[in-house]
């Protein structure tokens, strides 16, 4: 959530940001400063009453010691009157507040200035490319196909238990998405990222916190009875991990891994390009979340992407990556790189991670400060990002890996799952 005071501030410099994601917020944030312009009014209204009502109940306890009973009731009445005022008036401030608060939750982050304008994914720009894509022999195979060639993974058994978009992973499809996940979060502590074992469920706070509400509650799954969300990434639990919590400076930066099933409703999609692991309600996805001092997050993100990169350079898997433009990038995000893998076997790019700096956007709903060198709290910054988002991991390692006599496995993965061939 934007801070009012820097919207005060930089009102022409937001409004011509939040343009690049297409955004005319003029009327927007003429509204935010009205509503807060209101709310001030109010509360210095309300500050004068009540410092004067303080003062008139100090004067009454001297004439009732005085014995001036007369003139202490007599002010009595007028400080009922007083507290009467400022009822009405601590109403209208929480009316005010709470409608600046939802107008606020309204508004996404301003983009960096590096976020290039465009209206969706055809507009990203690609800033890097790394590996060769694979010749397959002939009457290769999508991952679909293999994984019924092979026995693996079993979408139409998926379909029975739960619906579309749940799949089965049987025999080394399973061992080999288990040998994903330990192989991704042995990567990440040992680049110093600290595991944690995250809930799978969680509270609207939560999802105010990180900002997948009010923004995002059609894609998520909505555990109605005890108002709970299935959560859509480990980046909800984790990040909410430091929800009104302040820090001190020295405690910065901080780093966490954790794996979780996530789940999206992902609804009124259709085609070859959803297909198989392609787009799912249900998938297993290992996070990095960064706590950062606000001069070095852009320098942790620049980290986390060349951490990512490492990874995918293990799994020799030819990847490119791509800055998002505005009307690609996340609401909450000011700053996002996806990475894509291609898939031979489709002929076509498969996103397999976001790495992403919101700066203080998140931390403001969380309430996530510092305590800086000077003393002040300040608010921190947050990051986060695949790594990696398993389904077209694995749809790549199919397809690229696959020979005419089975699926080969990636070399790093070996120890992992023991065995070297799927077939």
């Amino acid at each position: 959530m934007l801070q009012v005071p820097f919207i005060r501030e930089n009102k022409a410099l937001v409004i011509n940001r939040l343009a690049v994601r297409n955004l005319d917020a003029t009327t927007m944030i003429e509204d935010v400063l009205n509503l807060d312009d209101q709310r001030r009014a109010i509360q210095t209204k309300l500050d004068a009453i009540l410092a004067e009502s303080n003062a008139i109940s100090k004067e009454i306890g001297i004439l009732f010691k005085s014995g001036q009973a007369e003139k202490a009731n007599a002010l009595k009445t007028k400080t009922a009157a007083f507290k009467e005022e400022s009822k009405d008036l601590n109403e209208q401030l929480n009316t005010t507040s709470e409608a600046l608060n939802q107008l606020l939750y309204k508004i996404p982050n301003i983009p960096h200035q590096s976020v290039p304008k465009g209206n969706s994914e055809e507009d990203n720009e690609e800033i890097y490319s790394e590996g060769d894509i694979p010749k397959l022999h002939e009457g290769a195979l999508p991952h679909w196909e293999l994984a019924k060639k092979y026995d693996i993974i079993d979408f139409e058994l998926g379909t029975k238990i739960a619906g579309a978009g749940f799949p089965v992973y049987k025999g080394k499809g399973a061992r080999l998405q288990r040998a994903l996940i330990a192989y991704f979060l042995d990567k990440n502590t040992s680049a110093g990222y600290t595991e944690y074992q995250l809930p799978h469920l969680v509270n609207e706070a939560s999802g105010f916190g990180t900002g997948q509400l009010p923004d995002k509650e059609g894609q998520m799954y909505h555990v109605t009875e005890d108002n709970l969300y299935l959560i859509p990434t480990a980046e909800v639990p984790g990040t909410n991990i430091f929800r009104d919590v302040l820090l001190n400076e020295t405690d910065l930066p901080i780093g966490i891994t954790g794996y979780t099933p996530c789940f999206r409703r992902e609804a009124g999609s259709y085609g070859a390009h959803v297909r198989g692991l392609n787009r799912l309600h249900q998938f297993d996805k290992v996070e990095i979340l960064r706590v950062e001092h606000p001069s070095n997050s852009y320098k942790a993100l620049d980290t986390m992407v060349e951490h990512v990169k490492e990874i995918l350079n293990e799994l020799k898997l030819p990847f490119r990556i791509l800055r998002l433009c505005g009307g690609d990038t996340g609401f909450t995000s000011a700053l996002t790189f996806d990475f894509e893998v291609f898939s031979t076997a489709q002929d076509r790019w498969l996103e397999i991670s976001s790495v992403s700096n919101f700066e203080t956007f998140q931390a403001n709903r969380l309430k996530l400060r510092f305590k800086n060198s000077d003393g002040k709290n300040e608010l921190a910054h947050t990051l986060n990002g695949s790594s990696l988002a398993l389904p077209r991991v694995l749809a790549g390692i199919l397809e690229n890996y696959q020979t005419e006599n089975g699926i080969k496995i990636p070399e790093v993965l070996v120890p992992y799952t023991g065995f070297e061939y799927i077939n």
